[in-house]
């Protein structure tokens, strides 16, 4: 029977028939008597009443994105699907994780904070006792020190590559909880103080140093994200995150803060998070994520169907402040134009940017680069390579390339034409 034939089914009729399967016994409840209904019913969704609400949202089924999981023994990693978002805000689910010995399963009324060291009332604090003190929010990226150091190797440079694969150690959310500011000042700090060491309750124990005056300035005790509890593998019930560090400062599960005189050289910031340069030396607490972009769109393994206008978008960011400006190149490097910014642009977060591209069909490479309200302009990867040799697998915030051949079809690589 052809669709516009087919008997409608009124809502004096949808009552009565709801009303009736579920007197004479057939279903137990109004959801049943709507999915039996549906059965008979046209396909038009304004035809058919929906589904209940329920206790927790979902996403449509068409719509979901995952995250990109490496595991390495208890050393593991999952990747923020960053070509797939919209906006700057990373859904709490889809934010990226980084272990070093799993996620730990941790109480929120068993766990607690202790803060000695150089202070003149060391103190032990629940989190019942965090939260009664006075809260603040930020919206504010996090990023691995390693994002995207896996993927750049002179010898063998690889073109498949995802945005996902190669940035999605980056995600930006709202951090709520109280201003390490805050504790230090009850517990009163003594004359000489300069760092703390941040210390995490799982099976790693991962520690890291942080100056003083950086977690005086803005950092957080977290114990909320996106509006809700920070979850099991952010750190639930607490971690210390430190807006515009290298992420492995944020310690999760934090149960310990030192104040000290100088840094602790732990084993997590002596054996790894240190820069090999090219002259043989290392760079030590090099903490500040530095400005970086990179393009989402078009991106690997997307296709361009066909020549004409098209929009690049992405992502910048910076640890030192605002990004101020982003500039697209659409030759290889050979010339740049400023991108459109879309608001907000706030300090040490993540901020969109676009720019129409009218593609003439002919192989090319796209670029971007950002520059913040320090003046800072994200380096290409020979500069970045010249600066720091090519032994480093952190930091690597260079310029990101993506190679659009005449076919449309978009890979990944380094930025000069060939």
């Amino acid at each position: 029977m052809p669709r516009d034939e087919r008997p409608r089914l009124s809502r004096r009729a949808w009552i009565t028939t709801t009303s009736g399967v579920i007197a004479a016994g057939l279903v137990k409840t109004q959801s049943d008597a709507i999915k039996l209904v549906a059965q008979e019913a046209p396909s038009d969704p304004t035809k058919v009443p929906g589904r209940l609400v329920s206790e927790l949202g979902t996403r449509a089924p068409a719509e979901q994105p995952k995250r990109l999981v490496r595991a390495q023994a208890l050393s593991s990693s999952s990747r923020t699907p960053l070509a797939d978002l919209m906006g700057t805000i990373t859904p709490a689910d889809l934010h990226f994780e980084r272990h070093h010995a799993g996620i730990p399963d941790i109480q929120f009324e068993d766990h607690e904070l202790l803060i000695h060291g150089m202070v003149e009332r060391p103190m032990v604090f629940r989190m019942p006792d965090l939260m009664r003190y006075p809260q603040v929010s930020r919206i504010r990226f996090l990023e691995c020190s390693g994002n995207g150091g896996g993927v750049y190797n002179r010898e063998r440079m690889p073109t498949e590559v995802t945005v996902q694969a190669l940035d999605g150690l980056l995600s930006t959310s709202e951090w709520t909880g109280v201003a390490v500011s805050t504790l230090l000042r009850e517990v009163g700090v003594r004359p000489g103080a300069s760092w703390i060491l941040a210390e995490g309750g799982d099976s790693a124990v991962m520690s890291r140093s942080v100056p003083l005056d950086k977690v005086m300035e803005d950092s957080i005790l977290a114990y909320g994200q996106n509006g809700e509890r920070i979850r099991p593998e952010q750190g639930y019930p607490l971690r210390l995150f430190n807006p515009g560090y290298e992420g492995n400062t944020s310690v999760k599960w934090l149960r310990r803060i030192e104040v000290t005189d100088q840094p602790t050289h732990t084993r997590d910031e002596t054996s790894k998070y240190t820069d090999p340069l090219g002259d043989g030396t290392v760079r030590q607490f090099s903490l500040v994520m530095d400005a970086k972009s990179v393009i989402t769109f078009p991106s690997y393994p997307y296709v361009l169907p066909d020549p004409g206008w098209w929009e690049i978008r992405g992502l910048a960011w910076s640890g030192r402040g605002r990004i101020t400006r982003v500039e697209v190149s659409t030759d290889g490097g050979r010339s740049w134009v400023d991108a459109a910014l879309q608001g907000p642009i706030l300090d040490k977060s993540t901020v969109r940017f676009r720019h129409l591209f009218d593609w003439n069909g002919r192989d090319t490479v796209i670029l971007s680069r950002a520059t913040d309200e320090t003046g800072y302009v994200q380096p290409t990867v020979e500069q970045l390579w010249e600066a720091r040799g090519t032994r480093t697998s952190y930091h690597q915030n260079h310029q990101r390339a993506w190679r659009i051949a005449r076919t449309g079809e978009v890979t990944f690589g380094l930025g000069e034409l060939v």
